[in-house]
């Protein structure tokens, strides 16, 4: 059985912390979808690491670490990470595989992102501007280039004839984007030498073979589940499935070998970029909780938008997702408040529902709150659940009675420590 690990909410949910923490219990950590539009931030012996591509299990001794085919891989952001890692004395070629399956991201699809959004004016949907939108419609467009293509010599000219399709696309945007593609592929090149030293795999039969092994395997969701392609705020999400299904064509896994589907979401919510978010504050608390929360997106460095937990949107994300287990991050974040509110439903063009619709721009959506009592005690110190105060154990227990589903995990803090099981 292959376990998943999942973001519930616009992404920012903390998933790289509860990686980090369950890698000791997993064999093998596998990426199923996203690039490195993703920032997976892991907190340990006071240093922040933060990592866009590379699965989050890589800091463990025992665990492999699986890139899968519907991860899309910018060789030059790699490249950096790998980089990174180098002060670790980590094996990375034995701890770290590539699918052959996955897609490249050309330094011509960076470019075609930014002319993309640029010539989208004010409608711009918040792109992170890494390539991954225009990538993806290369893979489903059947024009795509993969990681396998590297191993054979036509690759420089599979390459050349894909650049130069992007670049009559740029022109055709007619927007100002100022570009040395001379420059930038001359970092592609040196960076996908480094990509080749690495060990390519067939993931799907590399999954398979591990399941008939034994093996205990993770797999680790990029972005969350309201920016899934399908089942996400369209037109505002990324283009891959974020959700449980994801994983399925992601890895090669086979619908019923999925086991525990651990669900991570914040204790309010946060988004990064453009997109209707019903909760979202402009108020001193949304104020607090950004900066209490150190709110800023660990790939853009964007402040992220911040508003109180929208339980309808909460509940939509574990439903199709098939949530076993809950984990409540940044409980820490809301000490201090006097009251919190939690959005129970929604005014939906005059009716009350408490389900997401089609559409939740704010012209037709106004969350309905119920408030609840805060708390002053400082959690970050605590380490054992009996330590909580009384007002987060209510709140905790009023999540898990309206989602039906248990919250296993309470994170207070952003180091691997400060993690309290339930």
């Amino acid at each position: 059985m292959v376990d998943l690990l999942l973001g519930l909410q616009w992404g920012d949910e903390g998933k790289g912390k509860i990686v980090d923490v369950l890698t000791k219990d997993y064999d093998i950590i596998a990426r199923f979808q996203g690039g490195p539009n993703a920032g997976h931030t892991l907190e340990f012996d006071g240093i922040k690491h933060v990592l866009h591509t590379i699965p989050s299990g890589i800091f463990h001794d025992n665990a492999l670490n699986v890139v899968g085919n519907g991860v899309v891989i910018d060789p030059v952001i790699f490249k950096k990470e790998l980089d990174n890692l180098g002060k670790f004395n980590i094996d990375i070629n034995a701890k770290l595989l590539i699918s052959r399956k996955a897609h490249l991201i050309l330094p011509t699809h960076r470019l075609l992102d930014a002319a993309s959004e640029a010539s989208k004016g004010k409608a711009k949907i918040g792109s992170t501007l890494k390539g991954i939108g225009p990538t993806y419609m290369d893979k489903t467009g059947r024009n795509g280039m993969r990681v396998g293509d590297l191993e054979f010599d036509a690759w420089k000219k599979k390459y050349r004839a894909l650049a130069n399709k992007h670049e009559a696309m740029i022109d055709f945007y007619d927007v100002d984007i100022q570009y040395d593609l001379k420059e930038l592929e001359a970092d592609f090149f040196d960076a996908v030498k480094e990509l080749k030293k690495l060990k390519f795999i067939d993931s799907e039969e590399f999954i398979y073979t591990s399941m008939v092994k034994g093996k205990k395997i993770l797999a680790e969701g990029a972005q969350g589940s309201l920016l899934d392609i399908d089942f996400g705020t369209y037109p505002f999400v990324t283009s891959s499935n974020t959700t449980a299904a994801g994983a399925c064509t992601g890895l090669g896994i086979a619908p019923g070998k999925i086991g525990r589907v651990f669900g991570i979401f914040k204790a309010y919510t946060t988004r990064v970029g453009s997109g209707p978010f019903p909760t979202e504050l402009f108020d001193q608390d949304g104020e607090t909780m950004g900066r209490v929360g150190n709110e800023f997106g660990a790939t853009t460095g964007r402040p992220r938008r911040c508003g109180w937990l929208d339980l309808v949107a909460l509940k939509y994300a574990v439903q199709i997702n098939g949530v076993t287990d809950l984990m409540m991050m940044k409980g820490d974040v809301l000490s201090g408040f006097k009251t919190l509110k939690v959005c129970t439903s929604y005014k939906y063009k005059g009716k009350e529902i408490s389900h997401l619709p089609y559409n939740i721009e704010p012209e037709y959506v106004t969350p309905v709150y119920k408030e609840m009592k805060g708390w002053a005690k400082d959690l970050t110190q605590l380490r054992s659940e009996s330590e909580f105060p009384a007002e987060l154990n209510e709140y905790i227990a009023f999540l898990e009675s309206e989602l039906n589903v248990p919250i296993k995990i309470v994170s207070v803090g952003p180091d691997r420590t400060q993690t309290i099981h339930r």
